[in-house]
């Protein structure tokens, strides 16, 4: 049996379990987590999050590109649409881990071959220095003006060693 057939087998057991329930639209924490899309640092694991909770975005490194400013202002948008006149609250929480396998992509021997292979640029992802990085994706936050004001910022350092997510950035508003 493939890995696909066990994970639907799964699914079959957990459907059948299934209400009818349709949870709202809107996630019950108002949040957005940006997280890495390594197995070993799931948000729904370190965070203990229940269907319906948060929306997650997971990329390489939860790095903060062009694509995710994009889809967290959309997002936004979208929730101050919801919400009528008075729109917020509206959480962004940036959460990268230790040990990330996104550090091997700062070797520039290896961006240049990603690079020349496939013609995808990996610098954007790379980890250099978690902490450091963390802090400018959220500056990054900050000076993407298609991000409301009403929309908080924040970042935690997940360390796989201990199991604790390390306040880098406190939660604040973006402007």
């Amino acid at each position: 049996m493939s890995n696909t057939a066990k994970l639907m087998e799964r699914n079959r057991t957990i459907a059948e379990g299934h209400d009818g329930t349709v949870l709202p639209p809107l996630p019950k924490y108002r949040a957005v987590i940006l997280a890495c899309g390594d197995a070993r640092a799931d948000p729904a694991h370190v965070l203990g999050l229940e269907p319906g909770d948060s929306v997650v975005f997971r990329n390489n490194g939860a790095r903060v590109t062009q694509q995710i400013l994009n889809e967290v202002a959309a997002l936004a948008l979208l929730v101050g649409k919801m919400d009528g006149e008075t729109p917020g609250p509206f959480e962004f929480i940036i959460m990268q881990h230790t040990q990330c396998g996104a550090q091997r992509f700062a070797d520039p021997n290896l961006q240049a071959a990603v690079k020349g292979m496939l013609g995808i640029d990996i610098s954007e992802s790379a980890i250099t220095d978690p902490e450091a990085d963390l802090k400018a994706d959220v500056e990054r936050v900050r000076a993407f003006a298609a991000i409301p004001d009403y929309v908080t910022i924040s970042a935690y350092l997940y360390r796989l060693e201990t199991g604790f997510a390390e306040e880098v950035c406190p939660p604040q508003r973006l402007r």
